[in-house]
């Protein structure tokens, strides 16, 4: 029987990224409580391909 509960799946993207020019992009995948936070969250992640931390917003 499946999990019934609040949790969900999110996919964040990074803003610095798409205004740098360079090709591929930087995603993570994450859970939030749907129920305590109904707005997208905003993270600090490591960019890879930028080699620095950048901000990471939720997509759809």
């Amino acid at each position: 029987m499946a999990k019934k509960g609040n949790r969900v799946q999110v996919i964040l993207e990074c803003t610095e990224h798409k205004t740098s020019g360079q090709p591929g992009t930087s995603r993570y995948i994450t859970t939030k409580n749907k129920k305590n936070t109904p707005e997208r969250i905003e993270l600090k992640k490591f960019n890879p391909i930028l080699k620095k931390v950048t901000l990471h917003k939720e997509i759809k």
